[in-house]
């Protein structure tokens, strides 16, 4: 596994990584120990030294088997988690010291570690990324061995870029792929100069950059892309990268024939990230370990030759830039 540098942390880290907000099973099913453990082993053994998590994922059973397995293990795996989105309601004021504190001595509890190797605020409320004092806690958590780095999960590059403002800010957490495409434009430069890791999440747009899904396919009811595709639930862009489901079905058609072969859309999708240097690693799910082993195979993938490039460009430009573009 080819390994990145992820900012201002040094870590050497898988550039395919994994992500585990469904890791105990598919969206909406119950949480299932086995399968998580199964899933976090397969991505170990495979080379991958990266683990994103959040307390809020599985009501923090995520974090418990990302702990169980890190600990049973003799290789040095760094672990991300999140904070922030337990705040109910979710507004700026529910952001205090004191409540992430709480939050983060309690994911130390949940994983077992004796430190986190990093932090990253859960996506807040724009007003968080103007309070000083919410960034300074975490330089006490550090002087107090609790945590190593401080990341932020952005919704907008606009976030993104004011977070990038505080020096202990050390990475990126963001939404990019074939679908969402400004981040080349606006931030990635600007990543490059602050030194700043990025991590992609929601790299095949909740999975309808797997070429899988069609018109037909139903999702659990429990499954956000479901329930939140008008972003009732959450941020919108979380859900299909905020692309209207029926649109990004005729995109996709477009791409699977601009990369008709033998490979897997998934594995371009992924392996089409790559190719922007600045990315540091990407964090794709799993409901399975099999899931694993393809994402990891579109490391081994050949770049992606310039005309095809400037063919994902088309299509982002014919049925999706106007959609999102400004939006996130």
């Amino acid at each position: 596994m080819t390994k990145r540098k992820l900012g201002k942390t040094g870590f050497s880290v898988s550039e395919i990584s994994l992500g585990t907000w469904q890791v105990g099973g598919k969206w909406g099913s119950t949480f299932n120990d086995a399968t998580a453990e199964k899933i976090i082993n397969t991505a170990l053994d495979r080379g991958i030294n990266f683990i994103d998590t959040a307390d809020v994922y599985s009501d923090g059973q995520s974090e418990e088997a990302v702990g169980r397995v890190v600990k049973s293990r003799s290789e040095r795996i760094y672990v991300a988690t999140k904070c922030g989105r337990q705040i109910k309601p979710h507004v700026s004021k529910g952001y205090t010291p004191e409540a992430l504190r709480s939050y983060v001595e309690d994911s130390l509890k949940r994983t077992g570690l004796d430190r986190l190797d990093l932090i990253q605020l859960h996506c807040p409320p724009t007003e968080v990324y103007h309070r000083p004092e919410i960034f300074g806690l975490f330089e006490d958590l550090k002087q107090e061995g609790k945590i190593a780095y401080l990341g932020v999960s952005v919704e907008k590059i606009e976030e993104a870029v004011k977070a990038s403002e505080y020096d202990n800010v050390a990475t990126v957490q963001i939404i990019f792929n074939m679908f969402r495409q400004r981040p080349a434009e606006d931030f990635l430069p600007l990543s490059r100069k602050r030194n700043l890791g990025i991590i992609v999440r929601v790299p095949l747009a909740s999975g309808l950059l797997s070429g899988k899904f069609s018109a037909d396919t139903r999702f659990d009811p429990q499954d956000h892309r479901n329930f939140n595709r008008d972003g009732s639930a959450f941020d919108k862009g979380e859900t299909f990268s905020g692309v209207p489901y029926e649109t990004g079905l005729q995109a996709v058609e477009e791409l699977k024939e601009l990369f008709s072969g033998s490979t897997a859309l998934a594995a371009v999708a992924l392996r089409w990230i790559l190719m922007f240097p600045e990315v540091s690693t990407i964090i794709p799910g799993a409901s399975r370990p099999e899931q694993v082993e393809a994402n990891i195979g579109a490391a081994d993938l050949s770049p992606i030759p310039e005309v095809q490039m400037e063919g994902v460009r088309k299509v982002y430009d014919k049925y999706i830039k106007a959609l999102v573009h400004q939006n996130w």
